[in-house]
């Protein structure tokens, strides 16, 4: 068995070279073949031994006499004028090199027009040797975005690399506006976001672009609402802008500006999600819209996905209808509330023992002042409920009086309803 892996190992190898044999292109002349075969073994043999700088002299006569003599004097052209860049202390001739590794690669494209294949590969080294170059940077980026222009993506470990030439172009050579910065950066975003979703690993990546940006300072609210905020209002149907608003904005924390607002409305109108929905209805309400809240948060409630999410939008409603004096219809929401969730019990009771309290002088008759303040004994109930020791002592204070109860024929002990809307069954009690 193993004498017929390596003969089958010994055929593969042979049956490859020689299909790398039917690929050079020999010259015709006698001359110039035999000095292309000589200079061909004695680079390669160079290259092997890691003498890259011997190994530049053979491989130009060949790039330049004989460019289309096979694929593989690119291929080792790169590896080798890499290797002779790296083996030099001088600053002049180490460019010279690394120069000519990227010059290599644009032999290879005119010679073999496959691109696609080796592009990243020349963007990686464009990096490498012109990050710290100010007058190189164009010419670095340039190629990350031929990477994207031919093969539509780059491989995710570059994204980095490919920001970081982004940025210090901008900053060195003011090549882009920040609006641009920030588009290049969705793109690389957008990237990385694709990869994860196939289960590749982008997290160094995402960490890395994401610190290249906050270095950058380039985003905070004032450029939120005088940059990004003018281009919502002249194209209001944008989307993806309003989408790049609403992601900065609770990134940098500026969710109180009407920019926030407006791209969130753009948002949750396209594609409705439960936070989209909640938020909206939030800032509605902090700014007093109650009108506007209430069909918001009842889309919010079709759009919950659990009692504990539901139960947070029926509390959001009671206030809604607490602050337009709806009381019968805030309590029924806070109660619902409670019963979706226990732990909002204590709030929604809270919320009922206040909307009681502020009932005294809608419900009033003036007949009786037993039965008209028989509604703090009905918020005392709610505030019990809540646990609510505070609320407890402020609603007996306005109890009746032993005096009150006795002048009208009634006692302590005794049942009453509240009436009015409230419309609860208390029992009578004291303040004293």
């Amino acid at each position: 068995m193993k004498v017929k892996s390596v003969l089958a190992g010994l055929l593969t190898i042979l049956v490859a070279g020689f299909a790398q044999a039917q690929n050079w292109n020999w010259p015709a002349d006698e001359a110039m073949e035999a000095k292309a075969r000589e200079l061909n073994a004695a680079y390669t043999d160079y290259m092997k031994s890691e003498q890259f700088v011997e190994a530049t002299q053979g491989l130009h006569w060949l790039l330049t006499n004989v460019p289309d003599l096979n694929e593989s004097i690119y291929i080792n052209g790169v590896t080798i004028y890499n290797g002779a860049a790296n083996a030099t202390s001088d600053a002049a001739q180490k460019r010279v090199y690394q120069d000519s590794v990227m010059t290599v690669y644009d032999l290879r494209k005119k010679h073999y027009d496959n691109e696609s294949r080796w592009i990243e590969n020349k963007a990686y080294y464009g990096y490498q040797y012109y990050r710290d170059d100010k007058a190189k940077l164009a010419e670095a980026v340039g190629v990350y975005d031929r990477a994207f222009e031919v093969n539509g993506t780059i491989n995710p470990a570059y994204a980095a690399a490919y920001f970081d030439l982004v940025r210090r172009h901008y900053l060195l050579n003011k090549a882009y506006s920040d609006v641009e910065v920030l588009g290049i950066h969705d793109k690389i975003s957008q990237l990385l976001d694709e990869a994860e979703a196939q289960g590749v690993d982008v997290s160094t990546p995402k960490s890395n672009v994401e610190a290249l940006l906050v270095a950058m300072e380039l985003i905070n609210c004032e450029f939120i609402d005088n940059t990004l905020g003018p281009r919502l209002e002249k194209d209001p149907q944008n989307l993806l802008l309003a989408q790049q608003i609403m992601k900065y904005s609770i990134q940098y924390k500026c969710l109180s500006s009407q920019t926030f607002l407006t791209a969130l409305e753009l948002i949750d109108s396209d594609n409705p999600t439960f936070s989209t929905s909640q938020v909206r209805a939030m800032r509605y309400m902090q700014n007093r819209e109650y009108d506007k809240a209430q069909p918001v948060l009842e889309k919010a409630l079709t759009l919950a996905e659990n009692d504990k999410q539901k139960a947070e939008v029926q509390f959001d409603l009671a206030k809604v209808h607490a602050q337009s004096g709806r009381k019968s219809a805030a309590r029924a929401s806070a109660q619902e509330a409670a019963k979706l969730d226990p732990d909002k019990m204590s709030d929604a009771y809270t919320m009922i023992g206040q909307l009681y309290m502020g009932s005294f002088n809608d419900c009033k008759g003036g007949e009786s002042r037993a039965k008209d303040y028989s509604v703090y004994i009905a918020a005392y109930n709610a505030f019990q409920r809540a646990g609510n020791n505070e609320g407890m002592r402020d609603a007996r204070a306005r109890f009746p009086s032993k005096e009150e109860l006795f002048t009208e024929g009634l006692q302590a002990g005794s049942t009453m309803n509240t009436g009015c809307w409230v419309g609860e069954t208390v029992t009578l009690a004291t303040r004293d």
